[in-house]
């Protein structure tokens, strides 16, 4: 699959203004040719949960393959600033022209590993930054939330319902699309849905309820339009002594009129006790012979809520969850940074290492990559090595630990491992296969299966375990004592 190019546009102006006024300083002093690495990683997972769930890099790919400054672009930056006309004659002919390794998109991935890596000329690496953190903070945020909306509906299908909520068109659509790859199985987005092939679903507002005399004259009325799609929104007026008892007269009407034909209905709960509403209306339902109406229910639900009405018995078969799903409402934002890892001198990169106070912001040097290794009989992640590049990824058992407190130490034995880094461009070129969005979603799918449920906990999560290896654990604290020592 190629990327959708009705929704493809050219971000290259998508950068804070320092990263021009950086791509400018290292124009003039000559090291427009000076390579780099910088590595794309997060410190915390969001949501409280113990993983994430890696996406947005399709549009990442359409934004590299789209770098390019038009005319407008450059007149608008000559007004910003007077720059040197050899720097706007440069940018007028800048394309992308390095390396970016990525994790797929639907992986499973933890703190503290490189999730991209970019090598590049200095000044391409600075003016990506920006839009790479941009695309792939958001949607790999809402991909988690979602998948922590689907552990809690354990099995039951969940819709996205939050594109009224969503901050933008872009949070929107994306939003939609990550939520889509972690799980949920359709979307009220239709443009979404058009754009990326997400099914799209929906049901009525209460306004439509409202537009008629009465709300049985509506329900029948959406009823010969929707005779085998049919959801009855229920609580506009009184959800049990009327919403409930007037869409069991008119499934008892589609029924008499279809027969055999009418299925693929039930009503939703939008307000109220939804595990007393539920249970009651599950009740008339029955009662009535309709019991494979189905009970839709929304109303700011989110994975919390879900856990504990399924707790409380509700009888909801399918969850429609908004505004703190797309919102990501309890973790607004993930701290996904990016990092100068490694400097080419004379041939060779050195490794570079930011220190800090903040101890969690001091960054892992060199050119990395990462190595998952699995039970070779259950197939589950045992954990993550981050390794420098040139070393060999161990075929026998080794002896990891962790790279604060390295006293605490861990046999790794049967396993088989794999690099979840995998090239994308090369020299500028792509040359990655653009998976479609059913195969990215079952890719998070068999992700998910391969980790324990214990980090899939809603509250304090197991902490998957990402180690250094020795040589690279002995370079960082090599780099910290040196660079102390000035």
């Amino acid at each position: 699959m190629t990327p959708n190019q009705s929704y493809t546009r050219n971000l290259t102006l998508l950068t804070d203004y320092y990263q021009i006024s950086m791509m400018y300083s290292h124009f003039r002093n000559k090291l427009f040719h000076k390579e780099v690495v910088f590595d794309v990683y997060f410190r915390k997972n969001p949501c409280g949960t113990g993983y994430s769930l890696f996406a947005g890099l399709e549009q990442v790919i359409e934004y590299i393959q789209n770098l390019r400054f038009t005319e407008e672009d450059i007149e608008f930056l000559a007004k910003t600033y007077k720059y040197d006309k050899e720097f706007l004659d440069y940018l007028s002919d800048f394309r992308f022209t390095g390396n970016i390794w990525s994790v797929s998109e639907g992986t499973v991935v933890f703190p503290n590993e490189p999730i991209v890596r970019i090598q590049t000329n200095i000044l391409e690496g600075h003016l990506v930054e920006t839009a790479i953190l941009n695309l792939i903070n958001h949607q790999t945020l809402i991909a988690t939330k979602a998948s922590r909306v689907v552990f809690a509906a354990n099995g039951d299908p969940v819709l996205e319902f939050g594109l009224r909520r969503a901050q933008g068109p872009d949070a929107g659509v994306y939003g939609a699309r990550a939520a889509y790859i972690a799980g949920v199985v359709g979307t009220s987005n239709v443009l979404a849905g058009k754009l990326y092939s997400i099914p799209v679903k929906g049901t009525h507002a209460h306004a439509y309820i409202q537009s008629y005399s009465s709300e049985l004259e509506a329900f029948l009325n959406f009823a010969e339009a929707f005779p085998n799609n049919l959801i009855l929104l229920v609580d506009t007026y009184d959800t049990l002594g009327s919403g409930v008892p007037n869409a069991i007269k008119t499934f008892q009407i589609m029924k008499e009129k279809l027969g055999d034909q009418f299925k693929n209905y039930g009503i939703r709960l939008d307000s109220g006790d939804l595990a007393y509403l539920s249970k009651v209306a599950r009740k008339m339902l029955d009662e009535a012979g309709f019991n494979d109406a189905q009970i839709v229910a929304s109303n700011d639900l989110d994975e919390n809520l879900i856990r504990d009405l399924k707790l409380q018995g509700a009888k909801i078969d399918v969850w429609g969850v908004g505004t703190n799903l797309i919102t990501s409402s309890d973790c607004p934002s993930l701290g996904g940074v990016y990092k100068l890892v490694a400097e080419k001198e004379e041939d060779q990169f050195i490794p570079k290492i930011k220190i800090s106070e903040n101890p969690e912001k001091i960054t892992t040097p060199g050119c990395k990559k990462v190595v998952r290794f699995y039970n070779k009989y259950t197939k589950m992640a045992i954990l993550d090595l981050v390794m420098l590049q040139e070393e060999e990824i161990p075929t026998y058992d080794f002896i990891a630990f962790d790279p604060i407190n390295i006293w605490k130490k861990k046999r790794v034995k049967d396993f088989v491992a794999k690099e979840i880094l995998i090239p994308i461009f090369e020299n500028g070129e792509l040359i990655y296969t653009l998976p479609s969005i059913e195969e990215i979603r079952a890719h998070a799918k068999s992700e998910l299966s391969t980790i324990d449920d214990e980090m899939k906990r809603l509250s304090n999560p197991h902490i998957y375990h990402v180690d250094l290896s020795r040589k690279l654990w002995d370079l960082k604290y090599d780099l910290i004592n040196k660079e102390r020592k000035r």
